[in-house]
């Protein structure tokens, strides 16, 4: 307390300046993307946490994938607004959207996205989803064909049935540098620094305030726990299926990561020996038949999909290869007018 009987801020910072102490307030942290945020109930106390771009024209509603809120379209969202008016949707268990113990079958989080259009007033919206996002997509186009006017897949038709295991033992025998870099206690101190990380091993970063979305601030600033329970991928995965494309009756623009090329990778990783160059070798066939299948079984239920293959790109096209998405969706929309 001040002499005048006001209370100071404990978290002031003590500045001498020209020999006279000054208190100055640590400025807090504000989300730079110029959205708006408001919460819908979507549920008895569950709340799904909306972002609102704003733009004219046709509604593109943005769901994004396992692990993320919609804050990771922070940068790419505002790109479109001169196209459409443009929304995100975090789904219920992950960042600041409630966090039930139950309802994450794809049925349930597809409802979640009618309940969220009904409530904004949405006519004939595009859903647009990313990863774990598709299943969501597929839900929505299956059970409520007239809600909605489009389909954008961006890499979201992964097949949650799929064994995995075979897939992960031959990746084991990659060399070492190819391995996933591992983090350590330095990329956390911050969550600029851990940005950072992002850029120089992936190519590609999330907005500041997607990681501040999942994951906690800790009180000396540094990046904590993530907020999610484990417990909720786990559950969202046990109720998904085999993807079904048969009952989609609206237009579908879908975009793939492909693995970078093999001659792309072997000069990159340098094989020390023929094990490790037929490792490589195997793990690029597997990816690329893995795409395809992917590809195959998108076009089998909407055969005129528009389907982009984006070589070498990463899982989130939407920050590897923004223009081009950006320049597909602005072309999708017009073609729906």
């Amino acid at each position: 307390m001040n002499r005048n009987g006001q209370n100071i801020p404990t978290t002031a910072i003590l500045m001498v300046l020209a020999g006279t102490c000054v208190f100055s307030q640590a400025p807090a942290w504000k989300d730079p993307s110029p959205h708006r945020v408001q919460f819908v109930p979507v549920e008895d106390v569950v709340q799904i946490e909306v972002l609102d771009w704003g733009g004219s024209g046709r509604a593109v509603v943005l769901l994004a994938g396992s692990g993320n809120s919609a804050h990771v379209f922070d940068d790419f969202a505002p790109k479109l607004t001169d196209s459409c008016h443009v929304y995100g949707m975090t789904r219920r268990g992950y960042g600041t959207s409630s966090h039930p113990e139950s309802g994450f079958s794809a049925e349930r989080l597809g409802e979640d996205v009618i309940a969220v259009l009904d409530a904004l007033h949405l006519n004939a919206p595009v859903l647009a989803g990313h990863s774990l996002g598709g299943h969501e997509l597929t839900a929505v186009a299956s059970a409520h064909p007239s809600r909605i006017a489009g389909l954008v897949y961006m890499d979201s038709t992964a097949d949650p049935t799929f064994d995995w295991k075979p897939y992960q033992e031959l990746r084991k025998k990659l060399p070492s540098t190819m391995a996933s870099p591992p983090t350590s206690s330095e990329e956390h101190r911050s969550f600029q620094l851990y940005g950072r990380w992002q850029r120089r091993t992936m190519g590609i970063a999330f907005p500041e305030s997607e990681l501040r979305s999942v994951f906690r601030e800790e009180s000396d600033g540094s990046m904590g726990a993530y907020k999610t329970p484990i417990s909720v991928g786990a559950s969202i995965f046990a109720g998904m299926r085999k993807p079904d494309y048969s009952r989609i009756r609206v237009p579908v623009l879908a975009f793939f990561a492909l693995p970078k090329p093999l001659e792309d990778q072997i000069e990159l990783y340098q094989p020390k020996n023929a094990e490790e160059r037929a490792a490589i070798e195997q793990v690029y066939a597997a990816d690329v038949g893995y795409a395809k299948a992917s590809i195959s079984r998108l076009r089998s239920g909407v055969p005129n999909a528009r389907v982009v293959e984006f070589a070498g790109a990463n899982h989130y096209v939407f920050l590897s290869n923004e223009l081009e998405v950006l320049r597909e969706i602005r072309l999708f929309l017009t073609d729906l007018r």
